[in-house]
């Protein structure tokens, strides 16, 4: 008996192995059973694209012309703007103080040509009392002449002091522009697609990696469709489309041709890898669809197919 048990005991130890290993391999491919079916073309012959949803504007990086902190977010993501609304305001308490000192003097000069004013008429009128005696003996040519002067030195002065209203106007006018500069404004009607700044924090001028707020048009949407250099000659202006969103085949739209960009460019691959190479170049052609046709957002990607048709 001794001698059966060694063999025995290591039979069943392969069965056992062989019985979990027959489970592993029906519980993967059970978690890897496909989900949802693929899209299937829906023309008889065709381009097999990708395509990723974009603002019809483009994504617009709302940029400060001037550093700052910010005091006001004004709106919020996913409002809808119009052109010229306030989207954020920096602080800008030194400019309003800055402000208030040149309106002062604007006003202080205005003070100073209605004086001058006031002094020339009554040199003026002075002048004429003169002139208009009769008897040259009653008034001596030194005072006369001391009075014409003193005319012309009224209205030098007259003149000063308009020089110094349009000064102080133009000073206060660049403080203004200033203090307009720091509110920032929607420069078209859009949709707010990102919101990466809040009160209190430091908005930088210039390009940003990660821009202070994103804005576009999304009425309706684009969709930036890819397609091969190798199967570029087979496409034509105008060219039906449908695109499918990516995990379910059954939510898909007809897309609109809106226009080719001439020019072909390096296909951006989306792995996230820094080290990736792409070495394949796409004609990139934009189609919109309707609103509320496509379950879709602004950066995500479908999948499109192009219809073919034969030269007429």
């Amino acid at each position: 008996m001794r001698r059966f048990l060694l063999p025995g005991l290591s039979g069943l130890g392969v069965l056992g192995v062989t019985l979990s290993l027959i489970h592993n391999y029906a519980t993967v491919g059970a978690a890897s059973a496909t989900v949802a079916d693929p899209a299937r073309a829906p023309y008889a012959t065709y381009i097999a694209a990708s395509g990723i949803v974009e603002a019809n504007t483009r994504n617009i990086a709302i940029a400060t012309p001037v550093a700052g902190t910010v005091a006001h977010v004004l709106v919020k993501v996913g409002d809808r703007v119009t052109a010229g609304q306030p989207l954020f305001s920096l602080d800008d308490r030194d400019l309003q103080a800055q402000l208030r000192v040149r309106q002062s003097t604007l006003q202080s000069n205005r003070s100073k040509v209605a004086e001058a004013e006031a002094f020339l008429q009554d040199v003026q009128e002075q002048l004429s009392l003169a002139e208009s005696v009769s008897d040259r003996r009653a008034i001596s040519e030194e005072d006369l002449s001391k009075r014409k002067f003193a005319v012309l030195l009224a209205e030098a002065k007259l003149r000063t002091a308009h020089a110094d209203v349009v000064w102080a106007e133009a000073q206060v006018n660049e403080t203004s522009t200033n203090v307009e500069r720091e509110m920032i404004r929607a420069p078209i009607a859009g949709r707010i697609l990102q919101m990466n700044i809040r009160p209190g924090e430091y908005a930088a001028t210039g390009v940003l990696g990660t821009p202070l707020l994103l804005l576009g048009g999304t009425e309706p949407l684009h969709i930036r469709v890819d397609i091969d250099e190798a199967d570029q000659w087979r496409f034509r202006e105008g060219a039906l489309a449908r695109a499918f969103v990516r995990g379910n085949s059954e939510l898909a739209s007809n897309l609109k041709f809106e226009y080719v960009e001439p020019y072909i460019v390096p296909k951006q691959s989306l792995t996230g890898d820094t080290a990736q190479r792409v070495d394949t170049r796409v004609l990139q052609i934009i189609y919109s669809f309707a609103p509320n046709s496509l379950p879709a957002y602004v950066g995500q990607q479908v999948d499109v197919f192009v219809e073919i048709r034969a030269k007429s």
